[in-house]
């Protein structure tokens, strides 16, 4: 009798020991699904607007944009919208849903996410965030006639399909050798971005380049003659997005 007590009581630690394993054991809860809102049919200034999950979405019509008034405040879908991030307002387009913006007066083109809804004035048919407008020339004129299409981007593509440069080409950057004051911008290794960088950096001064270590490309502007001057060029560069450019004194010889 002794043994069958002994193995009742073994048999009875071992469930033990392995319901207190069991409830040791970390539960796994999924990750919610990301959401699509699509939405129902709404009315601004007594207009009807029907959103749809329009697969083959492609019209052409006037994009303007909209920045520091809306920054940080909720989209329509719940985010926060930031005016820096690739984004852009449609008035029933899925929230999230991608689309190529193709400015038809330069040719630049650029994918940004659907995340908000607008704009609501005749004739417009997508409101850029302020850096997707600097992307495409928009920022400056305010509107501009594009083509929106909807496009679906792997999780392998690049968000940003690089804007062509404006007419007339900007003459190739020349290596930095002259003393002064200088803005470096950019350290890039493509040679596409250097080049697509190079003329677009050329409204804002004298584009030049220097060898960087590790295959990289020091983009810089200037000389510039006085502190002032470079200052200036500086606060521009700031206000157009480029907040690392800093002011270096000499370019390093070559």
């Amino acid at each position: 009798m002794r043994w069958r007590r002994r193995f009742v009581d073994l048999a009875l630690l071992l469930a033990l020991t392995a319901c207190a394993a069991q409830q040791r054991r970390p539960q796994i809860v999924a990750a919610p699904a990301p959401t699509v809102k699509i939405g129902k049919p709404y009315a601004v200034y007594g207009i009807w607007y029907t959103p749809a999950d329009d697969r083959n979405y492609n019209e052409n019509g006037i994009a303007s944009w909209y920045g520091p008034g809306f920054h940080t405040l909720s989209t329509a879908n719940g985010e926060r919208y930031d005016q820096d991030d690739l984004t852009a307002a449609h008035k029933t387009l899925p929230m999230p849903s991608w689309v190529e913006v193709e400015n038809l007066d330069n040719g630049r083109k650029l994918v940004v996410r659907i995340n908000d809804r607008g704009p609501f004035v005749a004739g417009r048919i997508v409101d850029l965030s302020r850096r997707s407008a600097q992307l495409l020339g928009v920022d400056g004129p305010g509107t501009a006639r594009v083509r929106v299409h909807r496009v679906y981007p792997t999780a392998s593509l690049t968000n940003v399909a690089l804007p062509k440069p404006l007419p007339p080409a900007a003459p190739p950057p020349q290596p930095a050798t002259t003393r002064g004051r200088y803005i470096q911008v950019a350290a890039l290794a493509d040679p596409g971005r250097i080049a697509w960088l190079s003329a677009y950096l050329v409204s804002y001064g004298p584009v030049v380049t220097e060898p960087a270590p590790f295959g990289l490309t020091r983009l810089r502007l200037g000389p510039y003659a006085d502190a002032m001057a470079a200052e200036v060029a500086l606060a521009k560069l700031h206000d157009a997005g480029y907040t690392q450019a800093v002011l270096v004194p000499l370019p390093a010889q070559n």
